[in-house]
């Protein structure tokens, strides 16, 4: 038996799990609806959704031990919403804000955290500074849209916003989880301006994409060397945590 298999078994019971991988297998995709974990959500075929539900539910990116309970969860490249759906289920008290620039993305991120009245959902893109951005790619992934800066806004452009910002307009003065995926936007957002938020945030997932963007990582580990975080990995992210004061 294929160790997907019994992750899915282990995750959702046996036969919630069979069921699950039969449908990702055959690529009948749609609804999914768990009674063992009290969620539904939605992945559309032809797209890059199966792989990020296995990232989250077969390969628990995620879980990682956490030793305060959070009350503030920032995620950004929010996708269809199963990031947000996670921590919610995990995190009940949290209020949780949820930023995905793609519109047919946050259309099923809508769907997916229907109910859920901690998970704010917000249609833009996130940056170090209040700007307009443009993808690069308009043929790639659905995951995997690069962005850059632009002058003016345009017709097809996508209005961004930096996390200072985002914490002024929520109210919140930290934020206990960050969740970046933002396909190589990490650099600009860890090169100017977190100052103002770095220092107010407890424990940071962040995927890194060189690939994308050089110098990604060069930027990430530059800023956080000015804090007092420990560091790990699970899967394809990277770890910091706050060390307690």
């Amino acid at each position: 038996m294929s160790s997907k298999i019994l992750k899915l078994i282990k995750g959702f019971g046996v036969i919630e799990g069979l069921y699950f991988y039969a449908k990702l297998k055959f690529k009948r995709l749609g609804w999914f609806k768990s009674s063992t974990k009290k969620i539904q959500f939605f992945l559309r075929n032809n797209t890059t959704d199966a792989r990020v539900f296995g990232q989250l539910f077969i390969h628990n990116q995620y879980d990682v031990p956490v030793n305060f309970e959070p009350k503030t969860i920032l995620d950004l490249g929010a996708n269809i919403g199963l990031s947000a759906l996670y921590f919610a289920k995990r995190f009940p008290n949290a209020n949780i804000l949820a930023v995905e620039p793609d519109k047919d993305n946050f259309e099923v991120a809508l769907k997916n955290t229907k109910g859920y009245d901690k998970i704010k959902l917000v249609q833009k893109g996130v940056w170090n500074k209040n700007t307009f951005l443009e993808i690069i790619d308009p043929g790639a992934d659905k995951d995997a849209y690069m962005v850059k800066e632009i002058a003016n806004q345009t017709t097809t452009s996508i209005e961004a916003i930096d996390i200072e910002t985002l914490l002024q307009q929520e109210g919140w003065v930290a934020i206990d989880i960050l969740k970046i995926d933002i396909e190589g936007s990490e650099k600009e957002l860890f090169s100017d301006n977190y100052e103002k938020w770095l220092p107010k945030t407890r424990l940071i997932f962040v995927e890194i994409h060189d690939h994308m963007r050089k110098g990604a990582s060069k930027a990430v580990f530059s800023a956080i060397s000015n804090y007092d975080f420990n560091f790990s990995m699970k899967e394809e992210n990277l770890i910091f945590m706050k060390n307690a004061e």
